[in-house]
């Protein structure tokens, strides 16, 4: 198997209903530091026609399936603009955690749509967004400064409650609402300074 000339990569959140509806989020432009999923980019600086082509593979993944809830495809875009499916999640999945703050109906409420048979939501973008993962490096030192994320009033803070905070593991996330995707990572790039975020 060849090395990847990686230039992207993207993922595509889709929910299906038993009677074969879909509905197709916003693609995420997915950003990753040591392995580790950072930053979730929506809408993604993809070219429109390979956002598309994404969707469509997406759509004959879950329809090849016969499948019934929401589903994470993720795609790696190579340098000559061909995809490459990663990664499939038959389930709400990390990538799709903006969609709480930035659309209509979030990803979860989508799951419960589908499974139980009710109409499915709206997936449209109400907001650009920037999800940031919160991994338990940041509990190094004792507990975040919350102040610090807190005076950001375009900043949701999301914990999952776990008990133990450890390097690497996934202990929340932070979604940046702003006008645009550049000002949301300015926002999280100032509160990564603000906290000494562990690199």
């Amino acid at each position: 198997e060849g090395r990847i000339a990686l230039a992207q990569e993207i993922s595509v959140i889709l929910a299906r209903a038993a009677d074969g509806m879909m509905v197709f989020y916003p693609v995420a432009e997915n950003v990753h530091h040591r392995g580790i999923l950072d930053l979730s980019i929506v809408p993604a600086g993809t070219a429109e026609s390979l956002q598309d082509q994404a969707r469509r593979s997406a759509a004959r993944i879950a329809g090849a399936l016969d499948y019934v809830g929401v589903l994470a495809v993720e795609f790696f875009v190579d340098r000559s603009g061909q995809l490459l499916v990663n990664e499939m999640a038959p389930r709400p999945h990390n990538s799709g955690h903006f969609t709480i703050d930035a659309c209509v109906h979030s990803q979860f409420d989508q799951q419960v749509r589908a499974i139980c048979g009710l109409p499915l939501g709206d997936t449209r973008l109400i907001s650009p967004v920037v999800m940031m993962n919160l991994l338990g490096d940041l509990w190094e030192s004792g507990a975040p400064d919350w102040d610090a994320l807190l005076r950001h009033p375009q900043l949701k803070l999301y914990l999952y409650g776990k008990n133990e905070a450890r390097p690497r593991r996934k202990m929340g996330h932070v979604n940046a609402l702003a006008p645009d995707t550049d000002r949301a990572i300015a926002v999280l790039e100032t509160l990564r300074r603000d906290w000494h975020w562990p690199g």
